[in-house]
């Protein structure tokens, strides 16, 4: 979204987009080996057991003979952006200028494509670092409509996901996503109201309210990342942008009576769910 050719400078291009003018700058400082494999098992652990917080996932690492802290386990989650999810009251106040919405979705009845889209960040390790995956989401057809894959997690590819995603395919009715401050800035949410969409937000911590999400990263992660030792930036790309192809072209999924979800979206099933 930077354009450094434009007359424009730098600083105040990010300011009008939101962003740290830090990250447009960014380079990635080495992470230690170490501590690159813990963040993998970590990211499995996360998986696995998505309500465990650092004090759990330090004893689940224990459990495996890997010492280490709770306070490096709450730093390398914060890094990885992960939390323990649970339901909890929401005591956290915004960053100023970040609104927060009401969930919009529940015993909500799902029943066409472009109704509800969701979208999420998540953590992708490579052979040396990792990487950032942001996907917007299609919850009837559970089509993966637009993606970005990013070195950090700054506000800017989620926003340039989502303008993907509504020039490609139009406009939902109705757009869920997290807390995340990504989500919650203005130049997100802005995008949104302008274009007649209601904004959801899950509940704090709350993994229940964007399931179709976290069933995605579970097969991506499984089916795709942990397969792999991407070198490179680049080779993450291409490699995650095949597998999504197959899952939205080929992949058929149990819940829409094996079919896939190119042909969900496309062609609307009989089938109703409940959000």
């Amino acid at each position: 979204m930077i354009d450094r050719a434009h007359d424009l400078p730098i600083t105040k291009q990010a300011k009008t987009l939101g962003i740290s003018r830090s990250s447009v700058y960014y380079l990635p400082r080495p992470v230690p080996e170490a501590d690159l494999k813990i963040m993998r098992r970590l990211d499995e652990l996360h998986l696995e057991f998505p309500f465990a917080g650092a004090r759990m996932l330090r004893g689940l690492l224990a459990g495996e003979g890997i010492a280490i802290g709770r306070r490096h386990v709450k730093t390398l989650m914060r890094r990885m952006g992960i939390e323990a999810l649970y339901r909890r009251p929401r005591t956290t106040k915004p960053a100023p200028g970040h609104k927060i919405y009401p969930y919009l979705l529940r015993g909500m009845e799902v029943t066409r494509a472009n109704q509800v889209w969701a979208m999420d960040i998540t953590y992708v390790p490579m052979a040396r670092g990792f990487v950032y995956l942001a996907v917007v989401l299609d919850w009837f057809s559970r089509r993966v409509l637009s993606w970005r894959v990013s070195i950090t997690m700054e506000a800017a590819f989620c926003v340039e996901a989502l303008e993907d995603a509504l020039a490609r395919h139009g406009k939902p009715e109705i757009f869920n996503t997290d807390q995340g401050s990504q989500f919650t800035g203005a130049t997100f949410t802005g995008m949104l109201v302008s274009n007649g969409i209601a904004i959801s937000m899950d509940g704090k911590g709350a993994w229940r309210d964007n399931v179709f999400v976290e069933r995605l990263w579970r097969s991506v992660k499984y089916e795709e990342v942990y397969l792999r030792a991407y070198d490179s930036v680049g080779e993450a790309r291409q490699s995650i942008g095949r597998y999504l192809d197959f899952y939205n072209s080929r992949r058929p999924h149990s819940s829409l009576d094996d079919v896939t979800p190119d042909h969900a979206y496309f062609t609307p099933l009989p089938i109703r769910m409940a959000a």
